[in-house]
C-alpha cells in the first residue's frame, strides 16, 4: 500500500493519489489502501484498491475497517489464481465479514451491532480492460470519462423521514452480507474516485469532476483537494479520497476478459524427470482418487515443494474442484509453525494445481506405531502443538473437519504441522464453496464429531472433539468409542454412546487427564470444552473437579490387580465351600 503510487506492468498502466484525514473528529475510524503486486500476480489478479468508513456510533469501528481494507488488500491476492476476481473478491470480503460479525458476538457489543465491529467497505480491481467494483455501504466509487461523472455505487441508506436515513448494509453487522458487484469496461484516460460519505455528501458531482480535471496530471492534489473542499463546506465526519488516473490499457483480450484463468486446464499425469511450469517432478509421495502429490524441486532455487494436483474424482466434480482450489488460499491465511505454508510461485499459473512447502517427516499414524505406549510427557507435548495450529484456524474463523493422525506430520526437530485443508470450512462461504449432503462428511469418519453423523455443521468442539480422539488413541492404541460414532446417525443412539475410560487400557493415564478426555469426547458438543486451548491446558494442570468426581471402580482404575483380587476372593470361596463340604461329610 502506497500514499501515492505509479504502476506500470506490460499490459495495464496507472497513476494513484490517495489522501485520508480525521477532519474534525478527534479519531479516524476511517481506512484506505492500494496495492499493485509484482511479477504474475500483476497480470493474473490485477490492482486492488479500497476503502472502508467506520461507524460513529462504535469505539472500535477503527479496527474493522482496518482488517476489512488490510485483510482484504492481503487475501485477495492470496486465492487461486485459477478464480475469477469476482469469485476472489467475494471469498475474501464473506469472510472478513463473518470475522467481524464472530468479534462483534464476542464482545460487550454482542447486543447491539451498531457499536460493534462495523465498517461500510467499498474496492475497485483494475485487470487487463476491466474494472470490478464491490461494495457495501454509503461509500461511492465513480468513474470520470470523457469530462462525464457517473457513479458506480449504490447507497446502501434508507430513508425515514425528517431528512434522516440509516444504514441499510455494512460488513460484521450480520453473519452473512450482501455484496454488489459490477464491472465496468476501462479505456485510456478513465478517473476513478473513491470518496468517504465525509466527502461526497459536501461535494457535488459537478464540483468532483472539476478538481479532478483540474488536477490531471497529480492524483495526490486532486485527493487532498476534493478532502479540503469537504472540509471546507462544513462535513464533520472523517475524510477520504482516492483518485486513481488509467494511463495505458492493454490490447483487448477476450480470453482475459472472459477470466481465462477459471478454465485452467488439468495438469497432465507427472511422472519422475518431468518439467512442469518450472519444476522438476522428483518423485511421487501420495496419490488418491481425490488428488495426486508430488515431490518437485523448484528449478530457479533448487527449494524442494509439494505439488498436489487434482485426482481423477476432481475432474467432474465441480464441489470437490472448488474445495481443492480453496486450500492453497487457506494456508496462505494462517500464520503457524505448525500448519503447513504454501509455497510462492515465481511464474504464472498455467494449469490447476496447489505448490506447498515439503516436510521431510514422519505422519502421526507412523509415530504411534513407533511408539505404542509413548511417555505421557511426549503425548502432551505432541497435543500441544496439534492443539496450537488448530487454534490458527479457529483464529480466523475456520474449522478444520478432517484432523486425524494421517493428516499431522511430525519433521526432523519434532515440530508438528498440519498438512491437509481440504475439508476446512470458512465462515461465510461455505455454501458457496459447495457443501455436501448431510449423508456425507468431508472428514474422516473415524475422529468425525458424532454431530456430524446428524447432519449438523461442524464448530470449534466438533474439531476439539477429532484431537482428543487422536489424543485418545496415543494413549491406548484405540478409539474412544471404536466404530460405533459413524453408526450412531439419530439423538438417541448418540445418546447411548458411553465413554470407555482410558485408565482400563492404560493404568498410567492420571485421573484428571481421563477426566479431561471424557469431557472434550462427550457425545453431545454442549457438554464438551468450548475451546481449544482449554483442553489443552487441562492435559497439563490437575482439575481437583475431575478427581473428586472420578471414583472409578478397581476394575477401571486397575485391571490387572482387580482381575488378580477377584481371583483370589473365588479362590478362597472355593477353599472355603470345599472344607465345609468335607466337615459336613465327615460328621455323616
Amino acid at each position: 500500500m502506497t500514499d501515492r503510487d505509479t504502476v506500470m506492468s506490460e499490459q495495464l498502466r496507472i497513476a494513484a493519489g490517495q489522501y485520508s484525514s480525521a477532519g474534525r473528529k478527534a479519531m479516524n475510524q476511517d481506512f484506505h489502501g492500494l496495492c499493485t503486486p509484482e511479477g504474475p500476480a500483476l497480470a493474473s489478479k490485477g490492482i486492488a484498491i479500497a476503502l472502508a468508513d467506520g461507524i460513529g456510533s462504535s469505539e472500535v469501528s477503527h479496527v474493522a475497517s482496518e482488517t476489512a481494507v488490510a485483510g482484504f488488500l492481503d487475501d485477495y491476492y492470496c486465492t487461486s489464481e485459477a478464480w475469477s476476481v469476482r469469485r476472489s473478491a467475494e471469498r475474501v470480503i464473506t469472510a472478513t465479514n463473518a470475522w467481524l460479525h464472530a468479534q462483534t458476538r464476542q464482545s460487550p457489543y454482542r447486543e447491539d451491532a451498531d457499536r460493534g465491529y462495523v465498517c461500510t467497505f467499498s474496492a475497485l480491481v483494475l485487470k487487463a480492460a476491466t474494472a470490478h467494483v464491490f461494495h457495501v455501504g454509503d461509500a461511492r466509487i465513480y468513474r470520470l470519462r470523457d469530462g462525464r461523472l457517473e457513479q458506480l455505487t449504490e447507497d446502501h441508506r434508507v430513508a425515514i423521514g425528517g431528512g434522516q436515513s440509516y444504514l441499510a448494509r455494512a460488513l460484521g453487522v450480520g453473519e452473512r452480507i450482501d455484496i454488489d458487484y459490477r464491472g465496468h469496461s476501462i479505456a485510456t484516460g478513465d478517473v476513478f474516485v473513491l470518496l468517504t460519505d465525509g466527502v461526497h455528501e459536501h461535494v457535488d458531482d459537478a464540483r468532483i469532476a472539476e478538481i479532478v480535471a483540474a488536477h490531471g496530471e497529480d492524483p495526490d492534489a486532486a485527493a487532498k483537494q476534493l478532502a479540503a473542499r469537504a472540509f471546507e463546506a462544513g462535513s464533520e465526519d472523517n475524510l477520504i479520497a482516492q483518485v486513481v488516473r488509467v494511463e495505458a490499457v492493454p490490447h483487448s483480450d477476450p480470453e482475459d476478459i472472459a477470466e481465462r484463468l477459471t478454465r485452467l486446464p488439468h495438469p497432465p499425469e507427472l511422472e519422475a524427470r518431468d518439467s512442469f511450469e518450472g519444476y522438476e517432478i522428483v518423485r511421487q509421495l501420495h496419490v488418491s482418487s481425490r488428488s495426486r502429490i508430488h515431490l518437485a524441486r523448484e528449478m530457479e532455487t533448487d527449494r524442494p515443494v509439494a505439488l498436489k494436483t487434482p485426482g481423477s474424482d476432481l475432474r467432474d466434480d465441480p464441489v470437490l474442484l472448488e474445495r481443492f482450489l480453496l486450500e492453497e488460499w487457506i494456508a496462505r491465511r494462517l500464520d503457524s509453525p505448525h500448519v503447513l505454508k504454501p509455497a510462492g510461485r515465481r511464474h504464472r499459473q498455467a494449469h490447476v494445481y496447489v505448490a506447498m512447502e515439503y516436510i521431510e517427516g514422519t505422519t502421526l499414524t507412523q509415530w504411534m506405531i513407533d511408539h505404542p505406549r509413548p511417555e505421557m510427557a511426549a503425548v502432551r507435548e505432541l497435543v500441544t502443538q496439534i492443539g496450537k495450529g488448530v487454534l490458527a484456524f479457529h483464529r480466523q474463523e475456520m474449522i478444520h473437519q478432517d484432523l486425524r493422525p494421517d493428516n499431522i506430520l511430525i519433521d526432523a526437530t519434532g515440530t508438528v504441522k498440519i498438512i491437509d485443508f481440504g475439508a476446512v470450512e470458512v465462515a461465510g462461504i461455505s455454501e458457496s464453496a459447495g457443501r455436501l449432503g448431510a449423508d456425507e462428511i468431508l472428514g474422516t469418519e473415524q475422529y468425525a464429531a458424532p454431530e456430524y453423523f446428524l447432519g449438523e455443521r461442524g464448530t470449534v468442539r466438533s474439531d476439539l472433539f477429532s484431537l482428543a480422539a487422536i489424543t485418545y488413541q496415543m494413549l491406548t492404541g484405540r478409539l474412544p468409542y471404536g466404530t460405533r460414532v459413524p453408526r450412531a446417525r439419530s439423538a438417541a443412539a448418540q445418546h447411548r454412546l458411553k465413554y470407555s475410560s482410558a485408565i482400563a487400557y492404560n493404568a498410567d493415564v492420571p485421573l484428571w487427564v481421563d477426566g479431561a478426555l471424557k469431557k472434550a469426547l462427550h457425545p453431545n458438543p454442549d457438554r464438551r470444552y468450548a475451546e481449544v486451548a482449554e483442553f489443552v491446558y487441562d492435559l497439563h494442570h490437575p482439575r481437583k473437579a475431575f478427581m473428586a468426581d472420578h471414583a472409578l471402580p478397581l476394575i477401571e482404575r486397575d485391571p490387572n490387580r482387580f482381575w488378580k483380587g477377584l481371583s483370589a476372593v473365588l479362590g478362597l470361596t472355593v477353599i472355603g465351600l470345599f472344607a465345609y463340604i468335607v466337615r459336613i461329610g465327615g460328621g455323616v
